[in-house]
């Protein structure tokens, strides 16, 4: 996988269920990362993880009192 690899993720923010789209740095491996719902401001929890072998990428989001 590239460098400086963007990949779009969408989904639904798990508070107030608006469409996002956030770009994942796949660049960075498996990490965990939190971001503001751009409707709601809600904090989202967004674990990524990176298969070393295949490079596919896996996203699981989750709200601010859930345990990822």
């Amino acid at each position: 996988m590239p460098e400086d690899a963007l990949v779009p993720y969408h989904f639904h923010c798990p508070y107030c269920d608006s469409a996002l789209e956030f770009l994942i740095d796949a660049s960075q491996g498996s990490h965990t990362t939190w971001e503001d719902c751009h409707q709601c401001c809600a904090p989202i929890q967004l674990q990524v993880e990176v298969s070393p072998i295949t490079d596919e990428l896996t996203v699981t989001t989750g709200r601010d009192d859930d345990v990822l």
